[in-house]
């Protein structure tokens, strides 16, 4: 299994949710982050909250199957890009196993 952790403009979320639940990826977690990167916003400024923040982003996070990674990265790429600079990055790592809590049920599948 893999986890995908893509940081996108906020802009571009509902277009990337989308296009990732409509072709089969249900369980994904957001959250709103501030960070630095190679583009610099002309607009940027000091936050009182975040002391090296110059860019608002959208950490997506992601679990799936090994052979599910190459479609999501592709989804993520096409839809998070805005044409103007700065639009992101995703990481790839992979995961041991991942089990639901209710039931103890691991999710991963294995190859047989």
């Amino acid at each position: 299994m893999k986890e995908i952790k893509a940081f996108i403009k906020p802009s571009q979320v509902t277009k990337v949710v989308e296009a990732l639940e409509v072709s089969g990826f249900k369980s994904l977690t957001l959250s709103k982050g501030e960070g630095t990167g190679s583009h610099e916003r002309p607009d940027a400024s000091l936050n009182l909250e975040f002391f090296f923040a110059n860019s608002l982003v959208v950490k997506l996070e992601l679990v799936c199957q090994n052979e599910e990674v190459e479609k999501a990265t592709q989804l993520i790429c096409e839809n998070a890009r805005s044409h103007e600079p700065g639009d992101g990055i995703i990481y790839i790592t992979e995961i041991e196993d991942a089990f639901k809590i209710k039931t103890g049920n691991s999710l991963k599948r294995f190859d047989l």
